[in-house]
């Protein structure tokens, strides 16, 4: 019979995985935010409130392909290859890497075009981002991989990588002093990282995989995709819908008070890539405890993003035009609204992540799709009413109640699982 330090051992040994694998991950995520953050402000900075305005335009459709290659390719990928033999995460990562490059450049190619169609400094913009795409996604896509293999200490280097390309990369797009010009250094520094995660994993994307691979994952990629772009999509209408009821200096003064929450909002948007493998790895391991640990994610963001927020309240006006310079005065407005919007979505989050994990697509579909519905409807009805500080307490109203409705959807998938469990890992 074990003694009780045997029995403790392994327990301890787990948990200090469990804790190493995120410690990377939120290093990883630090490093995007430091990335974001940088860009953002060296655009405000450099641009002013209008021509901001039109790199935010950019930057939110650039979320919304994102969310297309995520759908397709890396969240099955994370949901399904986490923890696996290394053989099949080799074969596995290659195919989903290859239909990411398939899909960044199929939308780029589209993004050129239309930026052609629409002429002046937004086309051109567009057309730049579209260029970027593959770039853009496959660094990303290697972030997802690194981290469905447990090494995000990979993921951390690329990032680092991607910055220290960027640092370079800006000072010669303020030199140009275009909207292009930044989005260009933004992706081109994103290219570098991405070429450099093949030296990395050892594996070059198979654009000839891609086809195999949506196949292969359609009934979770045809719905993650639905999902995710119905939740970028959501930001771009709400960014387009506010551009023209209030104008597009609105959508650049919104873009400036998330900036502030920068470090929530990126760790939210990548928040799969280490939530998910490890709920996916706990509910393999212990599943019992999936539910306490979605909350404790979710309870753990929402309380760190109302700490960030109340220390921004105390920030001197001095200091915020250093950092955002004429966008400052109007975005710090913002600061409680957006702050409460992050939150809401960062407890919301927790319990995607649990539903990723359980592989519950129709119930995650579903909650997406009411969360997406309530930020168009709370963003552009509160612009509507009053203008840019109502779009901002729309949607933060809009998330809290989201957040509501992801609880409810995981409660009813755990009570489902513990009746019926279907393991979603495979090993082909």
């Amino acid at each position: 019979m074990p003694t009780e330090g045997e029995t403790r051992a392994p327990a301890g040994s787990a948990r200090r995985a469990v804790a190493g694998r995120l410690s990377w991950g939120l290093a990883d995520q630090a490093a995007s935010s430091v990335s974001n953050f940088v860009v953002g402000v060296y655009v405000a900075r450099s641009l002013g409130v209008t021509a901001f305005g039109v790199f935010s335009l950019a930057w939110v459709t650039y979320g919304v392909v994102l969310n297309v290659s995520r759908g397709l390719a890396t969240d099955p990928l994370v949901v399904r290859f986490s923890g696996v033999p290394d053989a099949s995460w080799r074969g596995a990562v290659a195919r989903s890497s290859g239909t990411t490059l398939g899909v960044g450049t199929a939308l780029g190619a589209a993004s050129v075009v239309a930026g052609l169609a629409l002429g002046g400094s937004l086309g051109s913009a567009f057309a730049c981002l579209g260029v970027m795409l593959p770039g853009l996604l496959l660094q990303d896509a290697w972030r997802f991989a690194f981290f469905a293999a447990g090494t995000g200490r990979k993921a951390f280097v690329n990032d680092v990588v991607w910055g220290v390309a960027l640092v370079p990369a800006l000072v010669v797009a303020a030199r140009v002093g275009s909207v292009s010009a930044f989005v260009l250094a933004w992706g081109g520094s994103a290219a570098v990282a991405a070429v450099y995660g093949c030296f990395q994993s050892g594996i070059r994307p198979r654009l000839s995989g891609a086809r195999e691979w949506i196949r292969a994952h359609r009934d979770l990629g045809y719905r993650y995709l639905v999902e995710n772009v119905s939740n970028s999509g959501a930001s771009q209408l709400r960014a387009y819908g506010l551009g023209a009821i209030v104008g597009v200096g609105a959508v650049g003064v919104i873009r400036g008070a998330e900036l502030l929450l920068g470090p929530f909002l990126a760790l939210l948007m990548g928040l799969s890539l280490v939530t998910v493998a490890e709920a996916a790895r706990m509910l393999r391991q212990a599943p019992h405890r999936l539910g306490a640990f979605c909350l404790l994610l979710g309870g753990g963001q929402a309380v760190a993003a109302l700490l960030w927020g109340g220390a921004l309240l105390l920030v001197p006006d001095r200091l915020g035009e250093l950092v955002l310079g004429g966008v400052w005065s109007a975005a710090a407005e913002l600061v409680v609204p957006v702050t409460l919007g992050v939150a809401g979505a960062g407890l919301g989050t927790g319990a995607a992540a649990g539903l990723r994990a359980l592989g519950a697509a129709r119930r995650s579909l579903r909650g997406q799709l009411i969360a997406s519905a309530c930020y168009v409807t709370g963003g552009l009805g509160g612009a509507v009413v009053a203008g840019t500080a109502g779009s901002a307490w729309g949607v933060a109203a809009a998330t809290v109640c989201s957040s509501a409705v992801w609880w409810l959807h995981l409660r009813s998938a755990l009570h489902e699982h513990h009746q019926n469990p279907l393991p979603e890992v495979r090993t082909t």
